[in-house]
């Protein structure tokens, strides 16, 4: 498995800390050619790190816009000369509170920030992997398409989930495979960029904990998943090792199936 990702270029959103991180340091390890996509400066330092191991480009996006999305990608065929392997790890919830203290504003900022990004890189990135008749597509979904507090953002990770399904359908045929994760609640270390940058009132604390206990509550294995534990199965679906499997969405979340 040291092997996997030699010769194979992936471009991988959300880099800059967490899920999309660990995935770039993994895939590094296995001499993957790397365009690693944040809104953080941030992720030059992570191109830094890796660059003595394998071939490495950085680029800040706001991938919320399609014509951001259309850049990176064509950046990476102008610097690597295709695109093997796309990795959506973009979204997380920026709210989390019942359904009915949701402004109109806030609701489309989390379909914005949780939907977007892989719909508009899904569509940016496609025809080269159907120029090239071959590629693999993983999108990270959440299991909080089944959950409490963050009705929006699981609306948008349901929507994921469907593009993920309708993709694969279309695109089977042209070689390209198109699977998602669902990661459960995850260890990780503090956010260096917060999603919402205003502080928790004591209510809203609360509505947080509900979220905590929900979801050791619903995985079988009565704790939160590691970084490691979240990357392994996206890098397996990105592999080759899964080349019979498309349309797919892998719960990781300890028993939880969202």
């Amino acid at each position: 498995m040291a092997n996997r990702f030699k010769k194979k270029v992936a471009v991988i959103t959300g880099a800059a800390q967490g899920i999309g991180k660990r995935v770039a340091e993994k895939m590094a390890k296995e001499k993957g050619t790397l365009v690693l996509v944040d809104r953080s400066e941030l992720v030059h330092e992570v191109a830094k790190e890796l660059s003595g191991k394998v071939e490495v480009l950085s680029l800040t996006a706001d991938l919320e816009k399609f014509a951001d999305c259309k850049r990176v990608m064509e950046a990476a065929v102008e610097k690597f000369g295709r695109i093997d392997i796309l990795i959506n790890n973009v979204g997380g919830t920026i709210w989390t509170k019942p359904f009915e203290h949701y402004d109109e504003d806030e609701i489309e900022s989390e379909v914005r920030r949780s939907l977007f990004p892989t719909l508009w890189c899904c569509r940016a990135a496609l025809p080269y992997m159907q120029e090239q008749g071959q590629g693999a597509i993983v999108n990270v979904s959440s299991i909080a398409t089944r959950g409490v507090n963050r009705v929006p953002y699981g609306a948008a990770k349901g929507g994921v989930n469907a593009l993920t399904a309708c993709l694969a359908f279309e695109n089977a045929e042209r070689g390209i495979r198109v699977n998602a994760t669902a990661p459960g609640a995850t260890e990780a270390p503090p956010r260096l960029i917060p999603r919402n940058t205003k502080e928790q009132s004591e209510q809203e604390k609360l509505w947080y904990k509900q979220i905590y206990t929900q979801s050791i509550d619903s995985s079988l294995m009565k704790r939160y998943g590691t970084l490691d534990e979240q990357a392994d199965p996206i890098l397996f679906l990105a592999s080759d090792d899964s080349a019979y499997i498309t349309g797919t969405i892998v719960p990781v979340g300890g028993g939880d199936l969202g």
